[in-house]
């Protein structure tokens, strides 16, 4: 099957921001649209909060005025749910409650046609479990937007259970024509973003917890060295800790306490205390009127030194050398970098005091991932124990002379990005062994729907599969948790020699 035709009449039950921005793109689209909520006169003015935000446009020349009356005008308020009768898709926006929208989509399937194409913009729940009481529910999947909707490129078609593969192509070919980037993905708990972003959270909220470093410094590496939009606090804060948390907790309590998901008491707490971040006025950090955002601690050196040496193959830090303000000699080695009294190494997983203990190195300095050392503005380093000032201060003037910030972390294993990544990538991996999406999709949705650099999984092949590996064996190993256990096929595809992208 193909797109809808542009004259297939589309319906969007609930007028709240993410059923008008659906009903937005769908208008946007050629469609005329119904728009359908509980609360009296919520439709209506929802569709005059589209109009509105469609001027601005117009006042900025992004956006034709003849245009903008066109897409209002093939938006239509409705008061009951009888006028659904003869439309063609349905997407329902409402509440996350499983038996209020189970309850609605049986109503819908006594009213519509049989060809009536019913979906749900579920993030959190089942569609196998919202479609189980209905009478056909191979017609019901999962649409599901991220906010906002008409800007945001990416669109989760979920097939749960019965979910017929014809109306999931339909649907998917439906959001390209509407302009959006649309994946498939299996009805697991999280479906595909939601599940594998976790990490994302966890990692900064579990360095935090353990004084590796505070929130602004954190930040600010997740943003300028590993090149994400928002570090994980600031995200947290926009998101909301209420609604953050609660997916957190539900995507944990789906996977049965699977210690992946382990929701972070540090986050509780806020929630807790009602600080939700932004629209509380506090979170991590501190919205009140006149309140002075923290800063990233970073560390500086005056030492100088006349060159550095490079022993082996420095695997992805090798884009940094360019940067180098100092002559650079080549030797062989075991992918090290020296100055003066220094070692320094691109971190592998382990502690800096544990590397240095076991592979017989003085003065060790571990240098954390970037997500492009030929332009990241910061970089994280640790330090292990009894290093000497001298050492110190010769390592940090070298990555300063590279014009990078540098931010000391405790002795942490992985320090921040490189973890972050891994677990990023592991939790990818482990989707695709699953059968929930391929790797193209899940990289694609990683892009398109939560604005990462890279897709975890092409970024794990561009810093080397058996290095990813490694350094979650190390993680493992040094904290003795399951949590950063290696994926089954991640192994593999070391074993094998092949990537999450190799075709079949």
């Amino acid at each position: 099957m193909s797109a809808l035709d542009r004259n297939a009449k589309i319906a969007v039950i609930g007028a709240g921001a993410m059923g008008a921005g659906i009903a937005q793109v769908a208008a946007q689209a050629g469609h005329s649209v119904l728009l359908l909520d509980n609360r009296p006169g919520a439709a209506a003015q929802a569709i005059d909060g589209i109009d509105r935000q469609l001027g601005k446009r117009v006042e900025k020349g992004k956006l034709a005025a003849d245009e903008r009356g066109e897409i209002v005008a093939r938006l239509h308020a409705v008061e009951a749910i009888e006028t659904l009768a003869d439309c063609t898709l349905i997407i329902e926006a409402i509440v996350e409650n499983l038996e209020v929208k189970r309850a609605l989509f049986k109503q819908l399937e006594s009213l519509c046609r049989a060809d009536c194409i019913l979906a749900s913009n579920t993030s959190s729940l089942s569609i196998t479990s919202i479609a189980a009481g209905l009478q056909r529910p191979e017609r019901l999947l999962g649409l599901h937007f991220f906010n906002p909707a008409p800007v945001m490129p990416l669109v989760e078609i979920v097939s749960g259970l019965a979910s017929d593969p014809a109306l999931a192509q339909t649907l998917f070919d439906t959001a390209k024509a509407w302009g959006k980037q649309p994946v498939h993905t299996r009805s697991t708990p999280g479906f595909i973003v939601n599940r594998v972003a976790r990490p994302f959270y966890a990692e900064s909220l579990r360095l935090l917890q353990e004084g590796a470093a505070d929130c602004a410094t954190l930040d600010a590496l997740m943003r300028e060295a590993g090149g994400f939009a928002m570090g994980a606090f600031e995200l947290t804060d926009l998101i909301g800790h209420d609604v953050n948390y609660a997916v957190t907790c539900s995507v944990f309590d789906a996977y049965y306490g699977d210690s992946r998901f382990q929701p972070s008491l540090i986050q509780k707490e806020l929630v807790d205390a009602g600080r939700f971040g932004r629209k509380s006025g506090r979170g991590f950090y501190d919205y009140s009127e006149g309140a002075q955002r923290p800063q990233p601690q970073q560390i500086s050196s005056d030492a100088s030194f006349d060159s550095c040496v490079v022993e082996g193959d420095l695997g992805v830090l090798n884009d940094l050398l360019p940067r180098l303000k100092t002559s650079v000699i080549k030797r062989d080695g075991k992918g090290l970098l020296r100055v003066g009294d220094a070692v320094l190494a691109l971190s592998d997983g382990r502690m800096a005091s544990q590397r240095a203990k076991e592979d017989g190195l003085r003065n060790l300095i571990l240098i954390d991932l970037a997500f492009d050392y030929a332009s990241a503005k910061r970089i994280a380093i640790s330090c292990s124990a009894g290093i000497s000032a001298d050492a110190r201060e010769q390592g940090i003037a070298l990555l300063q002379s590279a014009r990078l910030q540098v931010s000391l972390l405790s002795d942490t294993p992985g320090l921040a990005v490189l973890r972050t990544v891994a677990m990023l990538a592991n939790e990818a991996a482990d989707t695709v062994l699953h059968d929930v999406a391929s790797a193209a999709d899940i990289d694609l949705a990683m892009r398109a729907g939560v604005n990462y650099p890279q897709g975890p999984l092409a970024w794990a092949e561009r810093i080397g599969l058996a290095q990813i590996s490694q350094v979650l064996d190390h993680l493992q190993a040094s904290y003795g948790e399951e949590r950063y256990r290696p994926s089954l096929l991640l192994r593999r595809k070391v074993a094998e020699g092949s990537t999450f992208h190799d075709q079949p």
